[in-house]
């Protein structure tokens, strides 16, 4: 309150504020400091790669096909707290990754859950060393504790041989006990060749799926839009 009391003090002064208006006044300044910061520890907590991409920085008119209902709904967070699942898929650079970690922060705003966030190659990375140092269960303790776990960009990048193995320990441990969010530029038919276990992708697809809200993504690639009017530009010059 400090560090809102002088400026509060001049507008009380100004508009002859009441004593009960002027203490209402820095009561809320406190609050909403303390909203943004509890919002600010989360994200920071939940390690987005882009932690400011919102609903509002996305332009749905982009491509009109994709389901946008669906998408506010998501945002509302009330999937997380049925403890469903969700799965973006579509090429690269239709924004799944931009609408997953927008959906991540509006469910930490609203309702206030916790939200972890990894890409896919650097969580199997982080399992696998986790390994090595004896520290796995612990570690997939914390993923699993989370009420929204965000798993970007399936299929981005050759995966490890356990890949498999490890997501479907992941997925089986939080399996209607915690949402998880997938994004990923790969159908999920092809998920047992990008995985290589059909058996273990079939298990884990049979959870995911069972309370799954899936969200379609594309055809037209925000990146190929970029290069193409950067193109255009230049031939312009």
């Amino acid at each position: 309150m400090a560090q809102a009391v002088e400026a509060r003090i001049l507008q009380a002064q100004a508009e002859k504020l009441t004593p009960l208006d002027f203490l209402s006044a820095l009561v809320n300044d406190e609050l909403t400091r303390r909203s943004d910061s509890f919002i600010q520890r989360r994200l920071k907590q939940g390690a987005f790669r882009d932690a400011g991409k919102t609903l509002d920085g996305f332009d749905f008119d982009f491509n009109k096909k994709m389901n946008r209902r669906l998408v506010f709904e998501l945002a509302t967070g009330g999937f997380v707290e049925r403890r469903e699942d969700a799965l973006f898929l579509g090429s690269p650079g239709t924004g799944k990754s931009h609408i997953a970690q927008a959906l991540g922060r509006a469910v930490i705003q609203s309702p206030g859950h916790r939200v972890l966030y990894r890409e896919a190659h650097h969580l199997l990375e982080e399992l696998a060393e986790s390994s090595l140092e004896g520290t796995r269960r612990q570690t997939l303790d914390a993923l699993t504790s989370a009420p929204l776990f965000i798993i970007d960009d399936l299929g981005m990048r050759k995966l490890p041989a356990t890949a498999a193995e490890d997501l479907l320990e992941l997925i089986m441990r939080r399996y209607e006990k915690a949402s998880t969010l997938i994004t990923s530029n790969r159908p999920v038919e092809d998920w047992g060749k990008l995985l290589g276990d059909n058996a273990a992708v079939a298990a884990m697809l049979d959870r995911l799926l069972h309370h799954a809200h899936v969200v379609q993504f594309g055809p037209r690639s925000w990146r190929t839009k970029g290069a193409m009017e950067l193109r255009t530009s230049e031939s312009a010059g």
